[in-house]
């Protein structure tokens, strides 16, 4: 395996790169802390390629409060837009490949089918908008580049719709969850294995891919799944996108093709539920 530096290491999805890369036995892998990692801080970011010469950047460092996001657009902007461009220039200058993860954000989400890579971005939300900008800004100037939009994550690790349903489901009798916004959940492991697989297949078929885990939900029926399987009784009611308004307008449906992925790096992709039971277990576990 490459020499490899994770940005963005102490977030969700670092958490996860750091969990497979110990199953797997991948020792190659740099996980910088925050402070010599600041994606915004090129200087340091300068030292730490000097240090390390990588062969492979992945970047998981992102402003993701969505709603927040609205009211501080030159914070998310600084973060998803130039912060990006400030890893591709470096990755650029020395001879590195950037994998950088995106949204399905960056669509309008008003589709009756999958969204492949071709199809027209068109965010609704500033989130989307600044995700969009560091794609545009990563391709601008550096080709050696993978961009993987994703959905819905959670995992074991940080603060995610799964733990958040989980104690809400533990501390309530009953709560109402949006019934009419459509996507597909992410479990951040199997991103995670997805990004070192295509590192280690290093095929240079560069460009935009869509990943998520495979099938298609609403809010409301991962939460009945969440509970179904932790065996929690609560009682979860559906409501609509109106009843719950919110800063940021999301989009109501944002299911992606993951055809290219599966195809170009022979990538298996569990089917999000079965995702969803290994995550359960394993947080039952650490109880």
């Amino acid at each position: 395996m490459s020499k490899i530096i994770v940005f963005g290491a102490s977030g969700q999805l670092g958490h996860c790169l750091k969990k497979v890369a110990a199953d797997e036995q991948i020792t190659d892998i740099y996980f910088p802390v925050e402070g010599e990692a600041n994606i915004l801080d090129e200087p340091a970011l300068e030292a730490l390629f000097e240090k390390n010469k990588p062969q492979f950047c992945i970047n998981c460092a992102a402003y993701t409060a969505v709603d927040k996001a609205e009211e501080d657009m030159h914070t998310a902007r600084k973060v998803n837009a130039d912060g990006a461009a400030n890893l591709a220039k470096l990755c650029k200058a020395h001879g590195a490949t950037l994998v950088h993860v995106s949204t399905d954000f960056v669509f309008e989400g008003n589709t009756p089918y999958p969204l492949t890579e071709a199809d027209a971005a068109n965010p609704i939300n500033v989130y989307g908008l600044t995700k969009l900008e560091g794609e545009h800004a990563i391709a601008e100037v550096l080709p050696e580049h993978y961009t993987l939009r994703t959905s819905w994550l959670y995992s074991e690790f940080g603060n995610n719709f799964v733990k958040t349903m989980l104690r809400l489901g533990a501390e309530r009798d009953e709560l109402r969850i949006i019934a009419d916004q459509v996507g597909t959940p992410t479990y951040a492991i199997d991103l995670a294995k997805c990004i070192l697989d295509i590192i280690a297949a290093d095929n240079k078929q560069y460009g935009i891919y869509h990943y998520s885990n495979e099938g298609v939900t609403s809010w409301y029926d991962f939460a009945q799944a969440i509970f179904d399987i932790s065996k929690t009784q609560v009682k979860v009611y559906p409501i609509r996108t109106a009843e719950y308004p919110t800063p940021a307008i999301r989009p109501t449906y944002s299911v992606m093709d993951k055809a290219k992925v599966r195809s170009t790096f022979n990538i298996q992709i569990p089917y999000w539920r079965h995702s969803l039971e290994t995550c359960i277990k394993r947080l039952s576990e650490q109880q």
